[in-house]
């Protein structure tokens, strides 16, 4: 008797653990990128070992699954390296935490491919705390109905896609991942990892994030309000000559006064058609891309230098102190201090 109650002892301990573990399910569409599903999964896999190894105290810790959508354990990628999924949807078994949507390569999200995908979803949705999408993986969840009213995002290439196909969303183009109640949506493949660490965040809090960003050798944990891409990758894009020469001229002068006139008398252009040259070229007005390259320096001073917040105002052109907090505050909702104090990698 003394040991059926030991038994039944050990049985209920390890029942009060599993309640704790998180199933988190990556749904892997065919075609999909690859690293849309890797990713993610590196990132919630290595948080488990490290809270394992590092953390025993905490007895919370993540359990993945890959599924596919038809149940078929072979799902080939985008570039064809297959993924082999533990099942299909009809196998889940456990009651799921969180749920990533994998981005479908080719045909829309409405094919009768991913109709059970969707039929599923709609029905339970509802039982599910946390609901995501990688890159294109968005679409499922328009189609859906869950992203009706809320903002969200995806890859650039799509958001224009997604925004015509689903009004009721409110598409942001910009950001690397977006929060809206329990929806999270990511924008192009790799930011994937991003939204994880942030997931990994909520759970475990920033300094487990963090550590887990190291051991992948994610060189900061970018913030969601961070672009997609940098602006001075956008230049290159640029094919009018004129105008790449003033990009790369604005980027050795951002300590100056930089005016629509100065910037039209560089170019030999007058202000007027200059300005409406440069929005034609770039998609921004002048003003709007000065600013956008002077947050980005900012941003890469304060990550990889000990120069002051006054020094890094100067040199990116903003004044003082208090000019790059406003600028910050407007772009990034967060101050120059706090975001050196969270996305350093130099050693300060």
């Amino acid at each position: 008797m003394y040991i059926s109650a030991i038994y039944h002892y050990l049985c209920v301990i390890n029942d009060i653990v599993m309640e704790k573990t998180k199933h988190i399910v990556i749904i892997a569409p065919p075609m999909t990128s690859i690293l849309d599903v890797a990713g993610p999964l590196e990132v919630f896999a290595k948080t488990a070992d490290y809270i394992k190894e590092y953390h025993p105290a905490i007895k919370e810790s993540y359990t993945t699954h890959v599924l596919s959508i038809d149940s078929s354990h072979i799902v080939n990628t985008s570039s064809q390296l297959p993924i082999v999924c533990e099942g299909g949807l009809d196998s889940i078994n456990y009651e799921i935490d969180t749920v990533l949507f994998a981005g479908k390569g080719g045909s829309n999200p409405g094919d009768a491919i991913l109709e059970p995908v969707l039929n599923w979803l709609k029905e339970n949705a509802s039982k599910i705390r946390r609901i995501g999408s990688i890159c294109a993986g968005a679409f499922i969840l328009a189609e859906a109905g869950l992203l009706n009213g809320r903002k969200a995002t995806s890859h650039w290439q799509v958001c224009d896609k997604l925004a015509r196909l689903y009004p009721d969303v409110k598409v942001e183009k910009d950001p690397i991942y977006v929060k809206d109640g329990n929806i999270y949506t990511s924008a192009g493949i790799s930011t994937g990892m991003d939204l994880s660490l942030a997931l990994v965040e909520e759970d475990f809090g920033r300094d487990v994030a963090v550590m887990v960003a190291r051991i992948l050798v994610l060189y900061l944990k970018r913030p969601g309000n961070q672009s997609q891409f940098s602006n001075a990758l956008m230049h290159q894009t640029v094919d009018y000559e004129p105008i790449q020469t003033i990009q790369d001229w604005i980027i050795d002068h951002l300590d100056e006064q930089l005016t629509v006139e100065i910037l039209a008398e560089k170019a030999l252009m007058s202000p007027r058609n200059f300005a409406r040259v440069f929005l034609r070229e770039t998609g921004v007005t002048p003003a709007k891309y000065i600013e956008k390259m002077r947050l980005e320096t900012a941003r890469r001073r304060l990550e990889e230098t000990r120069l002051t917040i006054d020094e890094i105002s100067n040199e990116c052109g903003v004044g003082n102190a208090d000019g790059l907090r406003r600028l910050f505050l407007r772009h990034m909702k967060t101050t120059p201090s706090d975001y050196r104090r969270n996305f350093a990698t130099a050693i300060l």
